[in-house]
């Protein structure tokens, strides 16, 4: 359904793979990958978005390297060698290119991220400001002393989180949201039981794909883009 598109990084390019409706046009919505990279699976999401009546963007955050599913430690490095100052660039520019399609309606961005996705999904809200309607990151968040500066995040945020999850546990992104509420911010955090990290994933790469809190969480996500964007 969707085309691979180049759009300018200071001075430099980076690629993504972009999802428009039959319509031929919709509210914009950027999905950030999971740690595999750009693969099949992610484009499929931005296919998702676009079924439903939204412009879908995916920006190739590894520049065209990817890792399979049996490729854990692949995937690792990838995520951790990513430069936090080019990923954090290709996402604004990504951002600038969706506003800039002609597909593309409104003036603010919804954004779509899980695992490391989700992570950054808060990252990139916090930094573009009024750019950025509203976020919904699954299973991924900025936990700890590492996370971004949050004075500029004005978007409506709904997470998605996992009860049984080392990478993310729910109790730390619980309290994440907490603090962020104490801010003035508006967050909600939904934590699904019995689910495990990647559970909306159909393709079940860590055993934990679950259909039903799959389709509650998409359904929510869905809501949330709807409720937010024009």
């Amino acid at each position: 359904m969707g085309d691979m598109i180049e759009f300018p990084v200071n001075g430099t390019s980076a690629g993504g793979y972009v999802a428009v409706p039959e319509s031929g046009s919709g509210p914009g919505v950027m999905v950030i990958q999971e740690w595999w990279g750009l693969v099949p699976q992610i484009k499929g999401v931005c296919d998702r978005l676009a079924a439903e009546g939204f412009v879908a963007l995916a920006p190739d955050l590894y520049h065209g390297e990817i890792a399979e599913h049996d490729e854990m430690d692949k995937a690792g490095h990838l995520m951790t060698s990513l430069p936090a100052d080019r990923a954090a660039k290709d996402m604004s520019a990504a951002v600038t290119a969706l506003l800039e399609l002609d597909s593309s309606t409104g003036d603010q961005v919804g954004v779509i991220g899980f695992c490391m996705g989700g992570m950054l999904a808060f990252s990139i809200a916090a930094a573009e400001g009024d750019r950025v309607a509203s976020v919904a990151p699954f299973y991924g968040a900025p936990l700890g002393d590492d996370g971004p500066d949050w004075s500029g995040l004005t978007a409506k945020v709904e997470g998605h989180f996992a009860a049984n999850d080392d990478f993310f546990p729910p109790e730390a992104c619980t309290a994440l949201g907490e603090e962020l509420r104490g801010m003035g911010k508006d967050v909600t955090i939904h934590v699904y039981d019995g689910t495990g990290h990647a559970f909306t994933n159909e393709e079940n790469a860590l055993g934990t794909y679950d259909e039903a809190a799959t389709a509650t969480s998409w359904g929510r996500a869905l809501g949330l883009m709807r409720s937010t964007l024009s």
